[in-house]
């Protein structure tokens, strides 16, 4: 494995970019390592500069559902590009992804399109802030949504990856009206939404939490979330930028039937390109501007590149038996995982969700933020390192998850579980 153009562009990127990185976790410190360089993607392979290959499976943190370069994708994007590539202005292309969105997600009457997720869930509370005439947001311990002021409370991923208890810059007057609790407690979400004193607007949350690494709700946590935000005026908000269109064309709430107020989404809805949104029923949505007074407002919403490949994208997911397929090839993988573990001995527990999973260097259970701070992070940073050299791409966080992609073909995976036993061998002998 070379890695000389990738350290030489690493170190040119620390002249001029903080951290010589745009976003903190790829600069791979917690990993014990400087970070590839990556040049090109197609299918279920990432190509670094220093023209090493490897199975990839961080799908550019989740929306390379299809894998990369999907010829269905890329000929919606070459005809776009062909007209333009941002006029500003309405688009026909917008419509119809709009018309798409509200079809495929069952609580979703009307979608606003945005730049990012952390865009759509700023948005998103701007809005249940406006339609409830309330303050206070509550959020899940280690669910990330973004890097908007209110939630760098308890944000988990990339922060609790760092180390960072929150972040400079946020005002308290700010972050006092941001509410944390643990993840899948029952008693401290009755006691906390029950206390109308609280002045609560929304509950933000991820309906399968991926980012302290994959934890799904408890039985019945979720049905409990929706009596209690219903019977006490609380809007409910599904962070859906992972799982929608993740675990079914519907996402989560259609997966687990419970429906939010409003719906978060991410860049799956655009292929893999900037593109975020937000949607739900439309006497919320009908608040925002131009049609009411909660203003959002984004030159680049709606843009014609991540419209036409947003619909090549749902085109193909809606087609039979997508996500059968890819839960059933997901499953057999994370399975073999577990088993590995077992044989060697190692602490470890796979958590997965459809096609989204993280295996936690823990004995466990992993069934809320501080379960998954128990992790052996050392342990997880010389997993990540030995598959590296071994054309294996992860995230490298241990808070972060796996994705199987539709391009990720039986005989990739059966060796990647090869290379995972050559790994575990090595690392139980330690």
């Amino acid at each position: 494995m070379k890695t000389d153009l990738s350290r030489s562009f690493f170190h040119r990127a620390q002249q001029s970019i903080p951290g010589g990185v745009s976003s903190p976790v790829r600069a791979c410190k917690s990993v014990g390592c400087d970070p590839v360089f990556i040049e090109r993607a197609n299918g279920s392979k990432v190509y670094d500069v220093d023209g090493n290959e490897y199975v990839d499976f961080v799908c550019s943190w989740g929306p390379m559902i299809l894998g990369h370069n999907h010829p269905a994708v890329a000929r919606a994007v070459t005809a776009a590009l062909a007209k333009g590539t941002s006029f500003g202005a309405p688009t026909p292309l917008e419509v119809e992804l709009a018309e798409l969105v509200c079809q495929a997600m069952p609580s979703v009457e009307k979608v606003r399109f945005v730049n990012s997720g952390t865009e759509a869930t700023m948005s998103a509370i701007r809005l249940a802030r406006g339609y409830t005439k309330k303050n206070v947001v509550v959020k899940f311990d280690g669910c990330y949504h973004g890097h908007a002021d209110a939630f760098l409370v308890q944000a988990g991923s990339g922060v609790v990856t760092l180390g960072i208890p929150g972040s400079p810059g946020v005002p308290e007057e700010v972050v006092k009206n941001t509410i944390s609790i643990p993840y899948n407690d029952f008693s401290t979400l009755e006691a906390t939404l029950s206390d109308d004193s609280l002045n609560i607007a929304c509950l933000i949350m991820e309906p399968v939490a991926a980012n302290m690494g994959v934890v799904p709700p408890a039985p019945g946590f979720l049905e409990k979330v929706r009596e209690l935000t219903a019977k006490h005026g609380i809007l409910l908000i599904f962070d859906e930028v992972i799982t929608g269109f993740r675990l079914s064309l519907g996402g989560a709430q259609a997966k687990f039937n419970v429906m939010p107020d409003l719906t978060c989404m991410g860049k799956i809805i655009g292929g893999g390109l900037p593109v975020g949104a937000y949607g739900g029923k439309k006497e919320i949505m009908g608040l925002i501007a131009p049609e009411g007074p909660v203003y959002q407002a984004g030159t680049l919403s709606g843009n014609p590149l991540a419209m036409a490949a947003g619909i090549a994208t749902l085109q193909t997911l809606a087609e039979p038996e997508f996500y059968q397929r890819l839960d059933a090839k997901a499953a057999a993988f994370a399975e073999g995982l577990s088993s590995l573990a077992r044989k060697y001995g190692l602490p470890a527990t796979l958590n997965r969700a459809g096609s989204v999973l993280t295996a936690f260097f823990t004995e466990g259970p992993v069934t809320d933020f501080k379960s998954a701070l128990a992790s052996d992070t050392k342990l997880f940073a010389a997993f990540y390192r030995e598959m590296l050299a071994q054309g294996i791409y992860l995230a490298p966080s241990q808070f972060e998850a796996a994705f199987i992609s539709a391009a990720h073909s039986q005989a990739e995976l059966d060796l990647t579980l090869e290379k995972t036993e050559l790994t575990f061998r090595k690392l139980a002998k330690r």
